[in-house]
């Protein structure tokens, strides 16, 4: 929200925030959808209805989910916090 408006803030002004950040704006978007799809379970039908998403790209971001939900399930609580970490940076570079 903007400090004089309930709208949503503009285009230009997330663009001009975030240059020269590390985080672009399809990187927020597609880790989004990963933490909804991680949060959530992969069902490709739920995130498709939340992020309006192509039937092909929600069964993709749920495939990269249940392969990174398996793989968390093999490291185990030791550590997991951090592996979890390396996780979602794997993740990027699945979706990419």
């Amino acid at each position: 929200m903007t400090a004089l408006k309930t709208g949503p803030v503009s285009g230009w002004w997330i663009k001009y925030e975030l240059h020269g950040q590390d985080a672009t704006l399809e990187r927020l978007r597609i880790d989004r959808q990963l933490e909804e799809a991680l949060v959530h379970g992969p069902d490709p039908l739920h995130l498709a209805e939340v992020f309006d998403l192509d039937e092909k790209t929600a069964i993709r971001y749920a495939d990269s989910a249940r392969a990174l939900l398996e793989q968390a399930a093999e490291v185990g609580p030791v550590g997991a916090p951090r592996k979890f970490e390396n996780l979602q940076a794997r993740s990027r570079s699945l979706l990419d």
